[in-house]
């Protein structure tokens, strides 16, 4: 008689001398701790896997489970969520392994084989968005870059064997960006999760623990801006995971630097600043030892750069109080920052506007932020309209002053209202 259930997962299990589920799951967790990852597998979570019908486990529960058993999860007995439909194809949240990649979710995709120089030239492509993110508008950029990602995945099944890892990367780089794009410029943070999650198993697919690091530590600010201070040790254990796989990485100085420097935008987030100020003086001293040359970053990390680093600690001094320091450090970053990065200085603006608000001079943050309006009128940017959003809620005492008055007409004109509505 055939046993019910998932007999490849519960024989694989006898087969490493774990004789309950629960040793089971003791296991997949010190496996996972091992590689990096805080898992937290029960054997409530064992017996589901051993059911007749098993969830396709969570990503990092199904790397934990690949470095335990040696072996694809594929062969465990789970099946694909995107080999179950022959619907078009959705962004999937699941794991892939070696041998069912994720170029393969799409049933009845073509399987014809490609040539290697498809992959090179999906990542010519890549590089070209990567360019494009700062000089074009989201809305008009997502669409594009999501579309690229996912064609990259449909074609991971079709190129040889060599090229996959070059075009996983490009992937994995594409499907950051779309998430970036998502979370930060769009504010759709229910879209950003899964294209990160899509970019943590395509850098997995490229064995690259660099693209790993960058988007384990991207997910980190999902619940890092979510206010929800019950989150902070989801983001947290994102941000452990991220330098795991960095030191696996020989990270260089720099992304280093920028781990520390977004570590302390989490703690920053959830009032630690005490912690943040750290990190950041930290990141200083690695940056001031980073040797290009010597240990260079991967050429995507390009939204990094001391200038960056020091817009972090001007917003790390605001939410501390510090208000002059916070004001000297973003009129020198406001100096250093190149011209064509209007994204971001339309952010600093509104930080410097709010270090004027601490130093009680309304009118300097009301022209502050007319300037970053002025910004957001060449390159729309949700985060920076939520900045100059959230100083305005601080010049309620001052509604009456005139500078008060010109600044909510320009905050609240049609051109404004509207890309704040729509993104």
């Amino acid at each position: 008689m055939t046993t019910p259930g998932n007999a490849a997962l519960r024989a694989a299990r006898q087969a490493l001398g774990y004789r309950s589920q629960a040793a089971l799951a003791e296991a997949v967790n010190n496996a996972g701790r091992e590689i990096g990852l805080r898992v937290s597998v029960n054997a409530r979570t064992v017996r589901r896997w051993e059911s007749a019908d098993p969830p396709w486990p969570h990503p990092e529960h199904a790397t934990a489970l690949e470095a335990l058993f040696k072996q694809p999860v594929t062969e465990l007995g789970f099946t694909p969520p995107w080999e179950e439909t022959s619907s078009a194809p959705t962004r999937s949240t699941g794991h892939f392994a070696t041998e069912k990649r994720l170029g393969q979710r799409l049933v009845g995709a073509v399987t014809a084989p490609l040539p290697a120089s498809v992959a090179t030239d999906f990542m010519t492509i890549t590089v070209s968005y990567r360019h494009l993110y700062w000089l074009i508008p989201a809305t008009r950029l997502h669409r594009s870059v999501a579309d690229h990602a996912q064609l990259g995945i449909e074609l991971l099944a079709q190129v040889p064997e060599p090229a996959k890892p070059i075009l996983a990367r490009a992937v994995a780089e594409s499907s950051l960006l779309a998430g970036r794009l998502e979370f930060f410029d769009l504010q759709q943070p229910e879209l950003s999760q899964p294209s990160m999650i899509v970019a943590l198993q395509a850098a997995h697919e490229a064995d690259d623990p660099l693209l790993g690091a960058a988007t384990l530590a991207h997910m980190a600010f999902a619940p890092a801006f979510s206010g929800d201070v019950s989150r902070a040790e989801e983001a947290r254990d994102h941000m452990r995971a991220a330098r795991a796989f960095a030191r696996r990485g020989e990270a260089s100085a720099e992304m280093v630097a920028w781990l520390d420097a977004v570590e302390a935008e989490v703690e920053t987030r959830f009032g630690d600043t005490r912690r943040a100020l750290s990190l950041i003086q930290h990141a200083e001293e690695t940056y001031r030892d980073y040797d290009s040359e010597a240990n260079p970053s991967p050429a995507w990390l390009d939204w990094f750069s001391p200038t960056r680093l020091a817009g972090f600690k001007g917003n790390t001094l605001i939410v501390a109080g510090r208000g002059r320091e916070a004001r000297e450090t973003l009129e020198q970053v406001l100096v250093d920052l190149p011209e064509d990065a209007v994204k971001q200085r339309a952010v600093y603006l509104a930080d410097l506007a709010a270090a004027a608000v601490l130093e009680q001079d309304p009118e300097r943050a009301c022209a502050n932020l007319e300037d970053a309006l002025d910004h957001l009128g060449r390159t729309w940017y949700a985060t920076a309209m939520d900045r100059i959003k959230a100083v305005r809620q601080t010049l309620r005492k001052w509604d009456s002053l005139p500078a008060v008055r010109s600044l909510d007409d320009r905050l609240y004109d049609w051109h404004t209202t509207v890309n704040s509505l729509v993104g």
